[in-house]
């Protein structure tokens, strides 16, 4: 299969980046993240979170930021919402997309949220109910489809069987999640095959972790299938609180390096992204974990 000629690069920073940052960061300061996202030219950013500031009180804020950023007229942004309470505060802060999140690994999900695959999925439903009401986007979230830390390989069938679920609560997206980055280029180009017979492929995204340094091959590997939805983080912010040792997401700009590189677009301006990863790493003290960016950004310094 020919590559795609065009990708949509959903910026996942300002939410699933920053989410675990042990200090808080400054309401101002996501802001800020988030107008220099859009100013870049992505069209779709998680934005934010609306779960209980008990169990994420990194994402408290949410309100306050989406009610302080300068909106993009062609701009999608997302929120977490595990429950009614969670979208209709997503509602009131004028979010465009509400996220939903499954597991693919059975482990993962009794370890994650204290309840199984099916059960999880389920809860789900009154939030898939009332957003297709209101006509807003629904996007949903498959974490451990290439691994799990808790019960190791994750069947194929399992992964098919959340996707299934998930289209049937009305989902305009799918995310097929590497949660923990073991996945490799092979395994990533079965699952997507697989995963674009049971699903609408131009509807399916990948989004990858880069522990194991396999993010970008994956990507490649995904684009071969014909997948032209991908999820990253500016800096290479985030990764996952719940399985030891998997941090990172892979580097909206280490995306952006390979895709223009393949002649793909994307409509995203990588400079002005390699320099609000440098904005948010300098802000919270980060090292900047995107190679590309701290190439371009020293090449610009030097000159």
């Amino acid at each position: 299969m020919n590559l795609p000629q065009h990708v949509k690069v959903v910026e996942v920073g300002p939410r699933d980046g920053l989410q675990n940052e042990k200090d808080f960061v400054a309401t101002a300061t996501k802001i800020e993240l988030i107008n220099q996202l859009t100013a870049a030219g992505f069209v779709n950013i998680e934005a934010a979170s609306f779960v209980s500031p008990k169990w994420v009180p990194q994402m408290a804020d949410g309100r306050e930021v989406m009610a302080g950023i300068k909106r993009g007229s062609q701009a999608i942004y997302s929120a977490l919402t595990p429950n009614l309470r969670g979208f209709e505060g997503a509602v009131e802060a004028g979010i465009d997309e509400v996220v939903i999140f499954g597991a693919a690994s059975e482990a993962f999900s009794q370890r994650n949220i204290n309840c199984g695959i099916a059960e999880s999925i389920a809860r789900f439903e009154p939030v898939a109910q009332a957003a297709k009401a209101q006509g807003m986007r629904l996007r949903g979230s498959i974490s451990c489809c290439f691994g799990c830390p808790y019960q190791g390989d994750v069947p194929l069938a399992s992964v098919l069987d959340v996707i299934e679920r998930l289209a049937a609560l009305g989902c305009d997206e799918i995310d097929i999640a590497d949660t923990i980055g073991v996945a490799t280029a092979e395994q990533t180009r079965k699952v997507m095959a697989a995963a674009s017979r049971v699903f609408a492929r131009e509807r399916l995204s990948g989004h990858f972790h880069d522990t194991y340094g396999q993010a970008l091959a994956n990507i490649y590997a995904a684009l071969q299938e014909g997948i032209e939805i991908f999820h990253a983080s500016v800096a290479g912010l985030g990764g996952c609180p719940y399985a030891k040792g998997a941090t990172g997401n892979v580097a909206t700009e280490d995306v952006l390096y390979l895709l223009h590189g393949l002649g793909i677009s994307t409509g995203i301006d990588l400079h002005k992204v390699v320099l609000a990863g440098d904005f948010i790493s300098t802000a919270i003290g980060r090292v900047n974990a995107s190679r590309a960016g701290k190439a371009l950004l020293a090449k610009q310094r030097s000159t």
